[in-house]
């Protein structure tokens, strides 16, 4: 089951090597699709300066090595054209056979890795003294689309939820929780009203000087992990837990309780992380501060930027929780890769981490890290998103507008209470979600409810819209896509182009997964519904006049269509409605 472009390249670079010799074997051909032909390589363009002569005698020699193999001929034409490109054109019967088989392919041309890896996941990491925001919602969404497609092709994958539950704040959250009662806070917590809990404890604290004392004071038996204080921290925590679960459900992401491993899992370990740091001569106190310089970081004067590890007071701060949490991720969790789903403003401090990780062995060359840098949203006026009066979007609330904006864009479809509820969640969800995961993670983007629930364009709604269109002509064909079996003849340019399409599915999943990059399996995902929507304008497949076997073949790749948008949709973690 071959990617076109993929079986192309193979094939220029074999006949570079046979052309002009095996240190040719691995210049990258330029193959890229073409109006001319299904394909075209402008490899002769970038190689005649170096071989010395014209780029269209170039092409020439190479065009003679991929047609002259009588042992493997080319699955189809080569032509020369203008100054050197090679226009590839690929036989019907090599797309017929290769169609032919990712249709018979439960998982349509995805493979499964030969060498699974561990893979952990750090990803959504809100901040227990806040509620959830807009802010975390791209952090939530690209974390899950990686995770479903990492364990879609194998792996094991380890989500954690690094939760902001530990610290100073605490002491006075948990003596505010004490003023007003369990049973009040736990009720605020769970309603999402974290903000307005840390905002009334925060001007106590600044105000109430005996409040201050308390809360300073709650601090020193926090961190010695007192049991009535424990137990406070457990009630405030496990109401905010119980508040962000709603969210994760409304919004359809895996996260569970089993995923956390917030900061305070690591608070047992801080001491021994610094002392061994120290010993090892990595940290070195800088102005009473125990900090690790990583080479190749200065400040504005070009003094040696710290990474700190403890602060002059004692205290820790997040790069000793980040510290200890790689070291556990790779010691005792036994990472092969580790990906951290965070905004684009902690790139810094990301950097800084895994080189002083590298410099302590913690985090050994064998193991992969990388910073999935996060872009903010923005709202209509090009600043960071936030309510009319300047505050955050709850993220909740944002979510509920979502469903009831959904709701209006089907109100004129015939359904049933309960079928209108269950499209509308699944609209407003997809389209949320769609419209961060179609951008580049480091991107900022524009949230614009009408674009994102538009039924046109490349939508969330448009694409479940596509998907719910081929069920229904399986509906009205009175047959079910495991019945249909081609096989598959392509006749029509419609039907030859989406094959084309459909083949490619298998490389673009891989190359999400290896490239973090959900947006290239969104955009292949509006790519294919567009090409199928041309296939169904130009081929009927259920009329009375169409012939026997053409409407087998056309139903086959209505069921292979329908197979990679479900499974590429579910990789995103956009629902697909059956109707809409």
């Amino acid at each position: 089951m071959t990617d076109p472009q993929f079986a192309l390249t193979e094939r220029v670079q074999q006949a570079l090597a046979a052309a002009f010799g095996a240190e040719y074997s691995d210049a990258d051909p330029l193959i890229r699709p073409s109006q001319f032909a299904d394909y075209q390589a402008n490899v002769a363009m970038s190689l005649s300066k170096r071989l010395r002569r014209a780029p269209r005698e170039v092409a020439q020699e190479i065009a003679e090595h991929l047609t002259g193999r009588a042992d493997d001929p080319f699955p189809g034409t080569v032509e020369v054209s203008g100054p050197g490109f090679l226009n590839l054109t690929l036989s019907d019967d090599w797309i017929t056979a290769q169609v032919s088989e990712i249709h018979a392919d439960p998982r349509a041309g995805v493979g499964v890795s030969a060498s699974p890896q561990t893979i952990v996941i750090d990803y959504s990491a809100p901040n227990a003294a806040k509620e959830m925001h807009v802010g975390h919602l791209r952090t939530t969404i690209v974390g899950d689309a990686l995770a479903r497609v990492h364990e879609h092709l194998g792996h094991r994958v380890i989500r954690q939820n690094h939760l902001g539950d530990w610290g100073t704040p605490f002491g006075m959250l948990i003596e505010h929780l004490l003023d007003i009662g369990e049973e009040a806070a736990v009720a605020q917590l769970e309603a999402g009203e974290g903000n307005a809990y840390y905002q009334a404890a925060r001007v106590k604290f600044d105000t109430d000087p005996e409040f201050n004392g308390r809360a300073r004071a709650r601090v020193v038996t926090l961190q010695a992990e007192e049991p009535e204080t424990m137990r406070l921290w457990h009630i405030f925590m496990n109401a905010t837990v119980r508040y962000f679960n709603k969210v994760y459900v409304q919004l359809g992401v895996t996260l569970t309780n089993e995923d956390i491993a917030g900061e305070s899992m690591y608070n047992h370990v801080l001491a021994q992380v610094c002392d061994e740091l120290q010993e090892r001569g990595i940290a070195v106190l800088s102005d009473g501060a125990l900090c690790v310089f990583p080479p190749g970081y200065t400040g504005r004067e070009g003094q040696p930027l710290p990474f700190m590890i403890r602060k002059s007071d004692g205290g820790y701060g997040y790069a000793t929780t980040d510290m200890a949490t790689i070291r556990y991720r790779v010691d005792d969790l036994k990472a092969d890769r580790i990906i951290y789903v965070i905004g684009a403003t902690q790139s810094l401090h990301m950097s800084m981490l895994f080189d002083s990780a590298r410099l302590a062995g913690w985090l050994p060359d064998h193991v992969r890290a990388e910073h999935v840098q996060i872009g903010s949203v923005l709202g209509s006026d090009g600043k960071m998103f936030k309510t009319r009066s300047g505050k955050s979007v709850k993220l909740l609330e944002l979510l509920d507008e979502a469903e009831t904006r959904a709701a209006g864009v089907i109100q004129d479809r015939e359904y049933d209470d309960a079928e209108r509820e269950r499209i509308a969640h699944a609209v407003g969800m997809g389209a949320v979600k769609y419209a961060d995961l179609s951008v580049s993670h480091d991107s900022e983007y524009v949230f614009d409810f009408d674009r994102m629930l538009a039924l046109t364009g490349n939508t969330g709604p448009y694409l479940q819209y596509a998907q719910a269109r081929i069920r229904s002509i399986f509906r009205r064909g009175g047959v079910t896509p495991a019945e249909t079996a081609g096989p598959i003849v392509l006749g029509h340019p419609a039907e030859r182009a989406l094959a084309l399409q459909l083949l490619r599915f298998g490389s673009v999943v891989e190359e999400m997964a290896e490239n973090s990059a959900p947006h290239k399996l969104a955009s292949y995902l509006f790519d294919t519904a567009s090409a199928f929507t041309t296939f169904f304008e130009n081929c009927p497949v259920l009329k009375d006049d169409v012939e026997a076997a053409t409407r087998a073949s056309r139903l086959a790749l209505c069921a292979l269509t329908l197979k990679v948008m479900e499974t590429g949709l579910g990789l995103l973690g956009v629902p697909v409605p059956e109707r809409m």
